[in-house]
């Protein structure tokens, strides 16, 4: 069954690859110039190739931090050195490119050794939903696009699945070097290093609450009542768990790398006087609650295989019932959040080739009610969210959603490029589903996916001041 496993996943990549080289054939010869943020990128990386590497010749317009850059050259240099190619080749708009054609080959074999780790092998038939929860995350439909173009997408997600593979195989410092090592692709990374610390801690967390349970239960000691009871017991046992010196020291040993990270990234935002570098103007941090509530709605489309089904509905029908005034508590918190805290970022009201764009334009901002109106949705998909991942423990779920929250809840600008980490690391931690589902949610994917690169290459448009082409995308 293990060798069978090798050939279907040997094929599923192999397939891939070629399906994406055809692809990126075709961007190749439709996009010849930089495309949107290529124009800041793609310069940024030539001038390394050649060797420019001062302070002087960066552009102040990129945010991130060079590692796209570097890797880059670390990559096509060598190229020249063996094929002798000329410099004009190996820093061409294609070659560095291709770097994350590269990158997409790395992020499937990662989702794979994810899926085989993460998820539990007891049955045959799970070796076949692995391989086709790793297709259908490889071909996500708002990573797979941006592997064709040169964003920080596709190296962004390979260095952060890396470190947190390697958390999972308890090698920490090679982690915390990976985490690194996606922070130098964006800054916000280094909450997912934070996330690994947060997964040992909630192993360990999880460990000594079982054993206290098994206690209690053996003494036979009264548990305390009340409508906040498990509440009230976890707090105590965290309170507990947290004045014992041996426990925290236990801790340290084990997370040491990912908090010199955390350090050194503290140390970066106060020599540089914030996390962004470049332009700070269009990247301000804010509270904006409802970003939260779209990535649940994003999630809910994408995953809607697998979290929206009449059963669930009726089941949480019935849960609202029986909870109604909790429910209602939540409603009008959640309202009081869409009320006061929703922004309109200026690149989502003035850039029109963003599918944002559109959604904003033509259904919040056309129907002011539409976003009050959606809230029961978003409670939804939030419940259905939380509901599929109750197979993890407790403490699991607290680490993921503060981390979840930290990452897009300071984001003014509503993108769907920043949902894909979170999503693609909420996908990897639900069980595996059916295979019939997955084979759903893979249709799903290679119909939204063919639609936008249909669209994108061929449904051109100019605007009235420029003759440039301008295209649709994510």
């Amino acid at each position: 069954m293990a060798q069978l496993e090798g050939y279907y996943f040997s094929a599923a990549l192999s397939c891939t690859f070629l399906v994406s080289c055809l692809l990126f054939s075709a961007f190749s010869r439709a996009l010849r110039e930089p495309y949107m943020d290529e124009i800041f990128h793609l310069p940024q990386a030539q001038r390394y190739c050649e060797g420019h590497f001062s302070l002087s010749q960066w552009d102040p317009m990129i945010t991130t931090l060079p590692g796209l850059y570097l890797v880059s050259v670390g990559v096509v240099k060598p190229a020249s050195w063996i094929f002798g190619w000329s410099e004009h080749v190996v820093c061409s708009i294609g070659m560095l490119r291709f770097v994350n054609l590269l990158f997409s080959v790395g992020n499937f074999y990662l989702l794979y050794l994810l899926f085989r780790k993460v998820q539990p092998r007891n049955k045959a038939a799970s070796s076949i939903q692995r391989i086709l929860s790793t297709l259908t995350l490889a071909v996500f439909p708002t990573l797979y696009f941006f592997n064709f173009l040169y964003y920080t997408e596709a190296g962004s997600m390979f260095f952060t699945l890396f470190a947190y593979l390697m958390c999972l195989y308890g090698n920490h410092k090679t982690s915390a070097l990976l985490g690194f090592c996606g922070f130098m692709f964006r800054q916000t990374n280094i909450i997912w290093a934070v996330f690994c610390v947060g997964n040992v801690i909630a192993q360990k967390l999880t460990e000594a609450w079982k054993t206290e349970l098994q206690k209690k239960k053996e003494e036979r000691l009264p548990s305390i009542k009340g409508p906040f009871s498990e509440f009230r017991k976890i707090l105590q046992f965290l309170l507990a768990y947290s004045m014992s010196f041996k426990n925290l020291s236990m801790l340290f040993l084990l997370t040491w790398p990912y908090i010199l990270l955390v350090f050194l990234f503290c140390v970066f935002v106060v020599v540089n006087g914030g996390i962004v570098i470049g332009d700070r103007s269009s990247h301000e941090a804010c509270l904006h609650f409802p970003q939260l509530f779209y990535f649940f709605s994003f999630t809910l489309f994408f995953s809607f295989p697998h979290l929206l089904s009449p059963s669930k509905i009726k089941t949480f029908l019935c849960l609202v019932w029986k909870r109604r005034i909790q429910f209602f508590v939540v409603t009008l918190v959640s309202i009081f959040l869409v009320w006061k805290f929703t922004y309109a970022h200026k690149y989502l009201l003035a850039d029109n080739r963003h599918y944002t764009f559109y959604v904003w334009k033509r259904v919040f901002q056309r129907y002011e009610i539409v976003k009050y109106l959606l809230v029961p949705v978003y409670i939804f998909a939030g419940w259905s969210i939380a509901d599929s991942l109750k197979s993890k423990s407790i403490f699991w779920n607290l680490m993921f959603f503060i981390c979840l929250f930290t990452v897009i809840v300071p984001q003014k600008l509503l993108e769907f490029r920043y949902f894909v980490l979170p999503y693609v690391i909420y996908r990897l931690n639900i069980p595996l589903p059916t295979t019939s589902r997955l084979l759903c949610e893979l249709a799903c994917y290679a119909t939204v996916n063919f639609l936008t690169f249909y669209i994108f290459l061929n449904k051109t448009f100019q605007w009235p001041n420029s003759q440039d082409i301008q295209r649709f995308m994510w």
